[in-house]
């Protein structure tokens, strides 16, 4: 079949999508991996434990029960009461089934309500160090995202003031992401009341609360934006679902929570992108919130945390390293700005983060993502979701891939 197209084939906006940068880091590391090299992958943001066997086990009944027909294009009842039981009851929030829709992941969530809210030109706040998914999907839906630059000594939190200055007329939503991807950073209450407080000020923004890594924290567990600031329900769109906290990526489920006309407009537009999601993962998710596998969830939270704090005191003790240490989610964030300028034993000096997630996976075959990805740089981002035994060889080789590196200083002087 040829491979050539006619000119102008494809749309503006598909122009300006690119392939997610984690999946292309993902897939250098595998083509490596196939050559023989001895990669430790740490590109993926997907839990490294299997499904709990009673979820599976709901799955298999649903199966034999003959649930595989088409299900309701906004999820079933069941789940979509399940979900509003569960904000009811964690946040007291006055949430039902009607505000509620199930989709086929999160990022359907997402870009569903962006395909049903935006128009050419509308404004999307991004804060950065944003998930790439969230730029490019305000841009194939005729989006322009504008960009909020965060600060290390903020803890990479969208602060009042940068709120302010992002702010235009032709604002439609802001985007704010706790646990955060990829910085780890969780918003406390205070920094959530003075969010809100400067939204008030701005009653047709639309807020999308991304809240995918809720119940993967360290310290303690994640405000929630509406029980801090419940006059805000009526212009939020929760995100969440249950690939992380009960490692079902596969199963992709996911869902938003918001006001009922906006659910409804969502179901509308699904209709119309995938119908219903799928009957089984459905049958398993609700086993899953009904609390069956409560005890993993929670071996799982202190597994991520044990891991955390590998990752911090490891890495930490590399020169020229800087780790953000995460307070939820399963990423480190890592500021390599120590590293720049300094010179490869083959001559090549290291420019920016780009190069340095290049020297890590040519030197010691440590596959990570670079900054500029997520939008600030120089730093990376680290997947701690991996075995204990995993992320200790990674330190070691990634101490070793430094190790190596000479100062620029040095090598004029020779």
């Amino acid at each position: 079949m040829t491979e050539s197209l006619f000119p102008g084939v494809f749309s503006r906006r598909a122009r300006g999508v690119e392939l997610s940068p984690i999946a292309a880091a993902g897939a250098r590391a595998a083509r490596l991996a196939a050559e023989g090299r001895s990669i430790v992958v740490l590109t993926s943001g997907e839990p490294d434990f299997d499904t709990p066997q009673a979820i599976k086990d709901a799955a298999a009944l649903a199966l034999a029960q003959g649930q595989t027909k088409y299900t309701p294009t906004a999820g079933t009842a069941a789940l979509r009461r399940a979900v509003a039981d569960g904000y009811r009851q964690r946040h007291g929030l006055p949430t039902e089934a009607a505000h509620v829709i199930i989709s086929n992941g999160g990022k359907q969530v997402i870009y569903l309500a962006l395909a049903a809210t935006l128009d050419e030109g509308d404004e999307v706040i991004v804060p950065t160090p944003y998930w790439p998914t969230f730029l490019d999907s305000v841009r194939v839906n005729g989006g322009t995202p504008v960009l909020a630059p965060t600060a290390e000594a903020d803890g990479f939190k969208l602060t009042p003031q940068g709120l302010r200055q992002a702010l235009t007329p032709r604002t439609k939503w802001l985007i704010l992401n706790s646990p955060g991807n990829p910085s780890g950073a969780v918003y406390s209450e205070a920094e959530l009341a003075a969010l809100a407080a400067v939204l008030r000020e701005h009653p047709s923004v639309l807020v999308l609360w991304d809240e995918m890594y809720e119940q993967i924290w360290f310290d303690e567990p994640p405000a929630h934006l509406l029980r801090v600031a419940p006059d805000l329900a009526g212009r939020t769109l929760a995100v969440n679902g249950v690939s992380k906290a009960y490692a079902m990526t596969g199963w992709r489920i996911g869902w938003g929570v918001g006001p009922a006309a906006l659910i409804g407009v969502l179901e509308a537009v699904q209709s119309q992108v995938s119908s219903g999601p799928s009957s089984l993962g459905q049958a398993a998710a609700l086993v899953a919130l009904q609390g069956v596998a409560d005890d993993f969830v929670e071996n799982a939270r202190l597994a991520y945390a044990r891991r955390a704090r590998l990752i911090v005191d490891g890495l930490g003790a590399v020169p020229g390293l800087r780790v953000a240490a995460p307070r939820g989610s399963f990423f480190a964030w890592i500021g390599v700005a120590g590293l720049i300028g300094q010179v490869r034993p083959d001559g090549g000096v290291i420019a920016d983060d780009g190069d340095v997630v290049d020297w890590l996976l040519e030197a010691e075959g440590v596959a990570v993502v670079r900054g500029a990805a997520y939008g600030l740089s120089p730093y990376l981002r680290l997947s701690f979701a991996a075995s204990d035994a995993k992320l200790a060889e990674a330190v070691t080789r990634i101490g070793r891939a430094v190790a190596a590196l000479r100062p620029a200083a040095l090598e004029a002087a020779a």
